[in-house]
């Protein structure tokens, strides 16, 4: 059985997973609304991840016998400045979440609850890949800012996420 405490966090982190699906979701909008399909290809990917992060938090507090409380996912930004500062967001939204796993952790610690620990272990790992792809694609549009050819081959680039 999982702590009350516990099972309140996880609740909450379902519903900070499913605004981190709904926010890429926004931005692959954007990005096709701008015809940059590579782009959203990529965030749709993401968004899809999300999504199953959700989601396995979901089935864990379930298999451990805990209650399920959706809550409302706030709306999230529809437009963006420029294609950087949009993934900076992405990058500064990462390193958010991380430091929401890591809280996660901590309390799964104080609760000397061992099935979370394991589980969050997964999330910590997935959160450093997360932010490294966040930070590769930040350096690579700083690099190419002021050449839009350079963007369309970044978008290129992006648009084969998953196909290999």
């Amino acid at each position: 059985m999982i702590s009350k405490a516990m099972q309140d966090a996880i609740n909450e982190q379902i519903n900070k997973e499913l605004y981190s699906s709904y926010l890429y979701l926004s931005m692959a909008a954007y990005f096709e609304s701008k015809n940059l399909s590579g782009f959203a290809h990529w965030m749709r990917i993401q968004e899809g991840e999300e999504r199953e992060h959700a989601m396995k938090f979901y089935d864990f507090l379930l298999d451990r016998g805990g209650q399920v409380s959706l809550k409302v996912i706030d709306a999230p930004p529809a437009t963006w400045k420029s294609d950087i500062e949009l993934f900076r967001e992405v990058a500064a939204h990462e390193a958010k979440v991380t430091g929401l796993i890591n809280a996660l952790y901590e309390l799964a610690l104080k609760e000397k609850d061992y099935p979370s620990q394991v589980l969050l272990q997964w999330y910590i790992s997935e959160q450093v890949e997360e932010e490294k792809n966040a930070a590769e694609i930040v350096a690579s549009l700083e690099m190419i800012e002021r050449h839009e050819t350079a963007v369309l081959q970044l978008d290129h680039q992006l648009s084969k996420r998953g196909k290999d």
